[in-house]
């Protein structure tokens, strides 16, 4: 179950049950939930992979993986390969990234971009964004979407 410690009841509730597991000698594990991206992140993000393609050629989801994932970021995202018969490259999700991470791989994909000679918006930069997402819609029915 997950509790809010902001709520007192919440708190009450889990300092019980924390007290029922010591004194039953069973294993647990405490873990704090952080908060997931907000979906104005996700599309500011899917905004960026398009604006990124559409200027150099690639899909949304070849500037995610190739460029985002594996040429920018890939201490972030690589989980190594895994011992055993079959060497497997694993890449984690973004999904999974906690909101630090996030807000580092953008900067890195941003001054990455602009070192390519393409300006990525700051989240700020509401007239750009919108400027983009006028232009990927002209562009929808390309490739690079």
């Amino acid at each position: 179950m997950i509790y809010d410690s902001k709520v007192e009841l919440d708190v009450a509730m889990a300092t019980q049950r924390f007290k029922w597991l010591i004194k039953s000698g069973k294993r647990f594990e405490l873990t704090e939930k952080k908060a997931k991206r907000s979906l104005s992140q996700n599309s500011y993000l899917h905004l960026l992979f398009g604006w990124f393609g559409l200027q150099f050629g690639y899909t949304r989801e070849e500037t995610k993986q190739r460029i985002f994932k594996e040429v920018v970021n890939p201490e972030i995202f690589y989980e190594g390969d895994k011992d055993g018969i079959v060497k497997i490259e694993r890449w984690r999700s973004t999904a999974d990234l906690k909101t630090d991470e996030m807000a580092l791989a953008i900067d890195r994909f941003r001054n990455f971009s602009a070192e390519h000679g393409v300006y990525l918006p700051e989240p700020k930069d509401l007239v750009i964004i919108q400027q983009i997402e006028n232009e990927l819609s002209k562009n929808a029915s390309k490739e690079h979407l």
